[in-house]
């Protein structure tokens, strides 16, 4: 698992309920920030992951179970032939 892949995963789970990432986050209870590309990586240029946390809040309130959240991520076994 990559870090990009983990945020296309996100972007993907987003989409598939209709919604924006910002969307996403505030349906979960998060702030609306807290998935925005400017947050993906530090000022630094390093990346950075979302927190378990907030991935927990977003599996939860969507009903997506981790096995399901994986075959949003790009290159996921489901994927390949597609």
């Amino acid at each position: 698992m990559t870090h990009d892949e983990l945020w296309r995963g996100i972007v993907n789970l987003a989409e598939s309920k209709h919604m924006s990432c910002s969307g996403l986050a505030r349906f979960a209870g998060l702030d609306a920030t807290t998935f925005n590309k400017s947050k993906r990586f530090s000022k630094y240029g390093q990346p950075r992951w979302p927190s378990t946390y907030s991935l927990a809040k977003v599996l939860n309130a969507t009903g997506v179970t981790m096995s399901e959240f994986v075959k949003f991520m790009p290159n996921h076994e489901d994927n390949k032939n597609e």
